[in-house]
């Protein structure tokens, strides 16, 4: 059945009556109690909000934020001046001029291209970039047939980036790097640069593509060592432990950028012109996220969640940090905003399945919002009459905006989204509550939905669209490899990070522990089938986004972007909700501190 029409039939319709200071107004038929934040101080004043006695209720023992509201407000990095917008303009001017440059050779032109993408500047040169690489394929089609590839390098920088920008290059030219064994060439092992290029490479392979898992095996093993025999050269030294820890396909952009930024500025041949533009574009661009952060900042303290349900996280700093990792570029503030405040609610509300709620609470919450109902909340307990609200007058709020601008009703869509997800929580809840451990099919069934990466997709989707046909909102399936790929991604890293601190809570469904219970295997050993599954995902999705769609690039862009995000918060730990020294300097490096220009 298509997506657009599994949702509105039985969808409660859009209707709000505008009633300002209890005045009716509008025209519009929506039932919008007040604006939010009055509403909730109002219902606040009504209504004590009485939490049960806590030895009634579990407590997870949150840290409380790390970011108070005062720090917030006072960020300013000093580029917000008109005088480094114009030197910026000149620099990107230069910039665009060397990627058009005929007169450069392809591997060099592949090596600046490489160089301005993993600057963070690779937004800024789209077409450039584009017509470089259409270029460089016409060269490549022009050489004799019998003319290969003279470096593992110039082979494995053409295939990553190829594949990377949507052209058809098949893996098959890493044959000609064998022996008559069909096994990698042992000199190999001594050319860092083409190693640690094939390295990457390896990651943006499909199902199936076998030579490139073998590539990944030989490379590791071998970048290991010489991590391990070149201590002599730390800039090469820190490009492999940097590599190996995280591959460049699977990390966030904009904190890789602000990596790549430090490592340049380092090298010996770093081209000035370059580097000031990506160090004023880095800075420039971190004082809009600032602007953007203060404005999420007023509205979560005037919303006042964190204050009232003391037993939540308080974390309004990572899910900004989770936003800038899906959408970074300047220009997508309004999309960042909405993101925040879709985690925040999402951070809130899983504390009451996870950690507060009763299995009665819930079900009626669950059911609350599936009915998506003004007159529901009155049944809720005083606790859930806050949530229920102030997430009831956010996400209308959203949708009247996009029917405001845009003429289009999306309020079903996201309500149907938010309603299957709080049933995915729900069912998690009975089986802690039965002290049940799922089959592993069972929980990831569930889990896949649960950890809200549709729900995040979905209002990606709307924010950066500003005009839908039917066919483009039948695309919109949970089960599209676009949207399915990042959230099971997600869970799974989810679960790496987080099912310890989960097991000590008590809660008793992750994809690990299901595994363990069902297959009697260790620990590490599903840490590791895991693992793997995390590695076949990837390759799916980077197929799937390959795949002819009728979604823009700047979505399939933000999906790819929920899987990297993903993996930088959970890669040491729960980096949301246990944000440790790691997190905090990640933040720090991408929202607080500017870059400081050298010479």
């Amino acid at each position: 059945m298509a997506l657009a029409s599994a949702f509105l039939p039985g969808s409660s319709p859009i209707s709000f009556s505008f009633r300002e200071n209890n005045k009716p107004g509008g025209s519009l038929s929506f039932h919008r109690i007040g604006h939010s934040h009055n509403n909730l101080r109002c219902l606040a004043t009504q209504q004590t909000l009485s939490l049960p006695p806590s030895s009634l209720r579990n407590s997870a023992n949150y840290q409380p934020t790390l970011w108070n509201y005062d720090f917030l407000q006072s960020l300013n990095n000093g580029y917000t001046d008109e005088k480094y917008e114009a030197r910026e303009r000149k620099l990107l001017e230069d910039v665009g001029r060397m990627i058009v440059n005929p007169n450069t050779e392809p591997l060099p032109k592949l090596e600046l291209i490489d160089d301005v993408q993993r600057l963070g500047l690779g937004y800024r040169f789209h077409n450039e970039i584009k017509h470089a690489l259409d270029c460089y394929v016409s060269w490549e089609q022009s050489r004799p047939q019998t003319k290969q590839h003279t470096s593992l390098h110039a082979a494995a920088l053409s295939f990553r980036l190829l594949r990377d920008h949507g052209y058809d290059v098949s893996p098959d030219i890493f044959e000609s790097f064998k022996d008559q064994n069909c096994n990698f060439k042992a000199c190999l092992s001594r050319d860092v640069q083409g190693m640690l290029s094939l390295y990457e490479a390896t990651f943006l392979g499909y199902q199936g593509e076998d030579i490139l898992e073998e590539a990944k095996a030989f490379t590791t093993i071998h970048l290991r060592d010489m991590r391990q025999q070149i201590s002599n050269d730390h800039l090469l030294q820190q490009a492999i432990s940097h590599a190996l820890d995280l591959p460049l396909h699977r990390r966030t952009r904009r904190l890789e950028a602000r990596w790549y930024i430090e490592a340049y500025g380092k090298r010996k041949n770093a081209d000035t012109v370059l580097l000031e533009a990506a160090v004023l574009d880095f800075n420039i661009a971190q004082s809009t996220l600032q602007r953007d952060l203060q404005e999420m900042s007023r509205w979560w303290k005037a919303m006042g969640l964190a204050s009232k349900l003391s037993f939540s996280r308080d974390r309004l700093m990572e899910c900004f940090f989770w936003a800038v990792g899906m959408a970074s570029e300047p220009q997508h503030s309004e999309l960042r905003k909405a993101l925040t405040k879709v985690a925040c609610f999402v951070t809130t509300i899983d504390d009451v399945y996870d950690v507060y709620g009763t299995l009665d609470e819930l079900e009626l919450f669950t059911a609350a919002v599936e009915r998506w109902d003004i007159n529901a909340m009155q049944d809720l307990p005083g606790y859930m009459k806050v949530c229920f609200l102030a997430l009831y007058n956010t996400v209308n709020e959203m949708a009247y905006e996009a029917l405001k601008e845009q003429g289009h009703n999306i309020l079903p869509y996201l309500t149907k989204a938010w309603a299957d997800m709080l049933k995915s929580w729900l069912q998690e809840a009975r089986w802690s509550h039965d002290k049940h451990i799922p089959s592993f099919d069972s929980y990831f069934r569930n889990a896949w939905v649960s950890v809200s990466g549709v729900l995040i997709l979905f209002h990606a989707y709307f924010f950066l669209n500003h005009s839908f046909s039917k066919e483009s909102l039948q695309s919109l399936d949970p089960h599209h490899p676009l949207l399915r790929c990042p959230s099971v991604i997600f869970r799974l890293c989810n679960d790496l990070g987080t099912s310890k601190a989960e097991l000590e809570r008590g809660e008793s469904t992750s994809s690990i522990l299901c595994h363990m219970h069902q297959s009697g295997a260790t620990e590490e050993n599903s840490q590791k089938y895991v693992r793997r599954l995390v590695d076949e995902t990837w390759k799916e999705m980077n197929k799937g986004r390959g795949i002819e769609t009728t979604f823009s690039k700047a979505f399939v862009e933000t999906a790819m972007s929920l899987a990297r995000i993903s993996h930088c918060t959970y890669q040491y730990g729960d980096g949301h909700g246990d944000p440790d020294a790691t997190s905090r300097n990640r933040i720090r490096s991408l929202i607080v501190e500017p870059i400081q220009l050298r010479g």
